[in-house]
């Protein structure tokens, strides 16, 4: 199923996921290898017009991002590679195109854009204010393939709080889920 509006909407779990209406849907699982491989299998098979990357996340205590809080990524930093490779041996991060933060701006317009980290365990980004665990490799498997692809997250915790069941894990995920179809017919209408 390919249109030329055609949006493929990717996520770690399927609780982050709203329910379809006109777009496709990605369950690519838990951290960046995962999130890498399923989505280049998704956009080689259905070659989606763009991705919207969607999930919970959490903010550095001391950032002052408070749970709720809606991030678009500028950029998806990828942290798990050692610093001591030398430049250019691998991507360390994807930017993300002005005018896909923009779209996301129009429908949350109190969307904070910051550089997102990338890291297979909590706690393991450093130089970003907000910390998740997929980013990158859905912005890289979409940037290899040359589809436009954007990230946004709820903020669900402080990335330093241990106890999960101080985490605003529920209300992030209802946050995000009501929040995709607005992005999704936003970004479509400017890939279409």
């Amino acid at each position: 199923m390919t249109d030329d509006a055609t949006i493929l909407v990717v996520a770690a779990t399927a609780r982050e996921l709203a329910a379809p209406v006109g777009w496709l849907t990605l369950r690519c699982g838990v951290g960046p290898v995962e999130a890498a491989a399923a989505t280049a299998l998704a956009i080689a098979a259905h070659r989606p017009r763009a991705v919207l990357h969607v999930g919970v996340a959490g903010a550095r205590r001391a950032c002052g991002i408070a749970p709720g809080a809606v991030i678009v990524g500028t950029e998806a930093r990828y942290c798990d590679l050692p610093a001591s490779l030398p430049p250019g041996w691998a991507a360390r991060a994807v930017a993300v195109a002005p005018s896909l933060v923009d779209a996301v701006r129009r429908v949350a317009p109190d969307a904070m854009p910051l550089p997102i980290g990338t890291s297979a365990r909590v706690g393991g980004t450093s130089g970003c204010d907000v910390e998740a665990m997929e980013g990158f490799g859905v912005l890289r498997a979409a940037e290899l393939a040359g589809v436009p692809a954007v990230e946004v997250r709820v903020i669900s915790n402080e990335v330093e709080e241990e106890d999960r069941a101080r985490w605003r894990l529920d209300d992030a995920l209802a946050a995000i889920v009501a929040l995709t179809p607005r992005l999704v017919a936003e970004l479509r209408s400017c890939v279409s």
